[in-house]
């Protein structure tokens, strides 16, 4: 079946990077912990919470989105999606209290972005199963850019109207923008293939024909190596880009203003990353490249704990954690298509995905309770654990 007949798969693309940029500058929180500090005198500290309240109410809300979605398809999903992120950050505008700011941004506009999140991942799996790995690191690319395409803008917000209605404004345009790209996120008909492409035989486990519900995939030895594999990994690049800055002025005795560079390095290769890492696992398989990626964080992680740093060397290994880090999250949605199927991917990875959620909370942690040296080198330990790992799911799981 041509998909030219049926529908231009690269509109779902569109409408994919569309709706991701949009719920990608949840990284771009930093941005308001010093204004909101100013304007209502709160502790910087109780301000940062939002972010990580706001990640954990997002991934748990993925498992349930992508339940949803599996069975109504994505479109109303991410609508919905985008109401709630938007009636969210209008509610943060009026708030006047810490939890209201909890509630409405990281609660309300949280289970927004989980609900839209993982509704252009499963679509987009779904109509290109012979380019996996590019597509997928192109729809959490959006993701990843959303923070730096939508920092001017909150800048500019902030700086003419004040913190409280640049919530306002983002609100009506985040919901304006999911609402439109989930417009274009309609399934592909039943038995649909790209013109051209043959479904490739299961072999060397790279690929799997068959569909796992929920239950059947939890029941695989396979799904707790990738959940585990994926917290070790993500744990170590959220350790990093959450204190990127910190790190600088800290341990490499970097101004303010140098150290806040390395953000926007680790910011530009961890959306590289994502699209370079998905293009090459399409070539190298799946758990080749995820063996490379864990090997180059490791190594970068031993370089970081034990090299005494300047500023040019510093910048060089966040771009190799930012790098990896963008892979991990392009490779994982599409090796839960591979062995899992996608009918249910929506759920199936919104279960996976749960191990980012984890990985936001634990990472930092880590980061923040010992010397960052030893930090890094327990990150190192975790990523060398993780490319062992990789070897016991070289062959996809038999049902």
């Amino acid at each position: 079946m041509s998909e030219q007949k049926v529908f231009n798969r690269w509109f779902v693309v569109f409408g994919a990077l569309l709706i991701q940029m949009c719920l990608g500058a949840v990284y771009a929180w930093s941005l308001f912990n010093q204004p909101l500090a100013d304007k209502f005198g709160w502790a910087i500290k109780d301000i940062v919470l939002t972010f990580s309240i706001t990640i954990a109410v997002f991934s748990v809300t993925t498992i349930f989105a992508g339940k949803i979605q599996d069975k109504i398809g994505p479109r109303w999903v991410a609508t919905a999606g985008g109401l709630l992120l938007g009636v969210g950050l209008f509610l943060t505008s009026q708030a006047t209290s810490l939890m209201q700011i909890y509630i409405f941004y990281g609660v309300i506009g949280g289970i927004g972005i989980g609900a839209a999140y993982v509704c252009p991942l499963a679509t987009c799996l779904k109509w290109f199963p012979d380019k996996r790995g590019l597509i997928s690191g192109l729809a959490v690319a959006g993701f990843g850019a959303g923070a730096l395409v939508f920092k001017p803008i909150i800048l500019s917000f902030i700086a003419s109207a004040g913190v409280s209605m640049t919530f306002t404004y983002l609100g009506v345009i985040f919901a304006i923008a999911v609402v439109i790209g989930a417009q274009f996120l309609q399934i592909p008909p039943a038995g649909y293939k790209p013109e051209g492409w043959t479904p490739p035989v299961t072999a060397g486990g790279t690929t799997s024909v068959r569909n796992f519900t929920t239950g059947q995939m939890m029941k695989t030895m396979h799904f707790y190596v990738i959940w585990i594999i994926y917290l070790f990994g993500t744990t170590s690049g959220l350790m990093v880009i959450g204190l990127a800055k910190d790190i600088g002025t800290k341990l490499v005795k970097l101004t303010p203003a140098d150290a806040a560079n390395a953000v926007v390095i680790v910011a530009i290769f961890n959306a590289v990353g994502r699209i370079v890492w998905g293009t090459l696992s399409d070539k190298l398989g799946r758990v080749t490249s995820l063996l490379c990626m864990y090997i180059l964080s490791a190594l970068a992680m031993v370089f970081m704990g034990m090299v005494d740093m300047n500023y040019m060397s510093f910048l060089a290994a966040c771009s190799v954690i930012g790098f990896c880090f963008g892979g991990f999250l392009a490779l994982f949605p599409s090796i839960t298509a591979d062995y899992y199927g996608t009918a249910n991917v929506g759920i199936n990875y919104g279960i996976i995905f749960c191990a980012y959620g984890l990985a936001a909370i634990v990472g930092p942690k880590i980061g923040a309770a010992m010397p960052f040296t030893q930090a890094f080198i327990i990150s190192a330990v975790l990523c060398a654990i993780a490319a062992i790992m990789t070897f016991l799911i070289r062959k996809a799981p038999q049902g």
